[in-house]
Formats: structure tokens, sequence, C-alpha cells
């Protein structure tokens, strides 16, 4: 069920049955020259619709909020003040919160996102709230990903590459095109390799400054209908198992409980 398209009656019918919210997250960004600049949150929100048509959920509308600071640099890109967007981000949970829902699954589009989600879900051990956040770790199971390692024809890949363009020609074909991905595969310049093992924001541009890494040649939608399927059916489990689970939330209380006693005489 999509937010949006729901009337307020039935909104809040569909709170009280299924009692879970899937907010797909993505951001607006440069994908090579033939993928469209929604391609991360345009994915995650058809992938999340169609898993809550498998396990009943409701899902919140397109959100294409994120970190995306390393495409700064290329047109089209939307980014926000650091402080501005985290704000933002848990002013979204906590009303998805205020209309009932207590259990909220955060699907990830776009990879640039998981240090981000990872730190917003560490924030809500700073207050108590109303909801749980469940954050999935896989967008398919090893079993599923053992045969896109079977199917999948690069060798390398992690931005507008082969899986992404495939999934994207499985879900909006008529927004790719095709005959504009390039020409050579997108390699990593390693300009940071004198350094140690390092983490920096500018990382991910000075491997790959053109924000394009891998090969979408071998892309299809044959491949891109496979990753739709697997990835629908293992949200679709993890939002089932998101509903029957009763342990973050008693864990939730038990350490807010403790919190509370801190400090307060024996």
């Amino acid at each position: 069920m999509q937010w949006e398209n729901l009337t307020a009656t039935e909104f809040a019918a569909a709170v009280r049955e299924t009692g879970v919210c899937v907010f797909p997250i993505g951001v607006v960004e440069k994908h090579s020259e033939h993928l469209p600049l929604g391609t991360d949150f345009l994915n995650a929100h058809r992938v999340a619709c169609l898993a809550a048509e498998k396990e009943p959920a409701v899902v919140f509308p397109p959100f294409y909020f994120g970190q995306i600071y390393e495409a700064r640099c290329f047109p089209g890109a939307v980014a926000l003040a650091p402080t501005l967007l985290i704000d933002l981000i848990r002013g979204v949970l906590d009303e998805i919160g205020r209309n009932g829902f207590r259990k909220i699954v955060i699907y990830n589009g776009h990879g640039g996102n998981t240090h981000l989600i990872r730190f917003l879900a560490q924030t809500s051990l700073w207050e108590r709230k109303p909801y749980s956040l469940y954050i999935p770790e896989r967008q398919i199971t090893a079993k599923r990903a053992e045969k896109w390692l079977a199917m999948r024809e690069s060798e390398v890949g992690g931005h507008a590459c082969e899986n992404e363009t495939s999934l994207t020609l499985g879900n909006t074909p008529e927004l790719v095109r095709m005959d504009r991905v390039p020409e050579e595969p997108a390699l990593s310049l390693k300009r940071m390799s004198g350094l140690p093992a390092t983490f920096t924001g500018i990382g991910w541009y000075s491997d790959y400054p053109d924000h394009y890494a891998g090969d979408a040649r071998t892309a299809s939608v044959e491949k891109g209908q496979a990753l739709v399927k697997w990835r629908v059916k293992t949200l679709a489990e993890y939002i089932a198992a998101v509903k029957a689970d009763p342990v973050v939330p008693a864990l939730e209380d038990e350490f807010f409980g403790r919190v509370e006693q801190v400090g307060r005489p024996e």
C-alpha cells in the first residue's frame, strides 16, 4: 500500500492491520550518462511497493534527500546541509511514528546513505521513541546473490554498473539510455593508493571522478527482472520478520528503563 494513494480512513486501517511502514530512501545524483538522476529512489520505492503487495505494509512516498555530497560537482544533484538532512529524516520518522506505526523499515537505495542510516539508527538511543527502526543489511539473500553472480557478466561494479543498470531496466526501462553507456568500463583510479587504508569524504571522487563505477554494457531487461524479483522477495520476507519481532522493542524498553535509573538513589 502506498501512503499517498490511501484515503485518511484507509490509512488508519492500514496502520492497524500492518503495523509496519517501509521508508525507502535514495538520492538525486548523476548515474553516468545512461541512467536517470532519480535511479536510487525510483528503484527503492518500486521494490518496496512490490514487496508490500506480497507482505502487507504501508510504503512512504518517494524520499530523495540523503547523503550525496560527493556528487555536488555534477548537474542535477540535490544535497542538503548535514544538520538539516539529519533533522529532516528524523522529523519524517517521528511523523511516521506519530501516525501510529510502531515499526519502521528503512529501505536504502543508495550506497552512500549507508553510514548516515546506521548513524540515524544509533541516534534512536538518544531518546525514547514510540517506534523501532529496522534496517535490512542485504538487498538479496546469500542464495539469491549466488544466482546473480552466475548471471553477471562484468567483473567490476559499484555505480550505474551492470547490476544497477539491469535493476533499472527491470523497473523503469523507458528511463534507461543504453545507447549512452560508456564504451569502456570505469575502473578505480586509486589516486589515494599512497596512503594506508583510509576513509575520507573525497575518497569516492578520487576513485571515480565521472560518477561511474563498473561496466553497464552487459546489462539487460532479463537480468533486471530477475534482480527485481529477488529484491522484492527478500524485502517481503524481511517485513514479515519485522512484524513478528518482539525482541527489538523489548530491548529498547529495557534500555531506556535503565537510562532513566542512572543517577537515581538506590
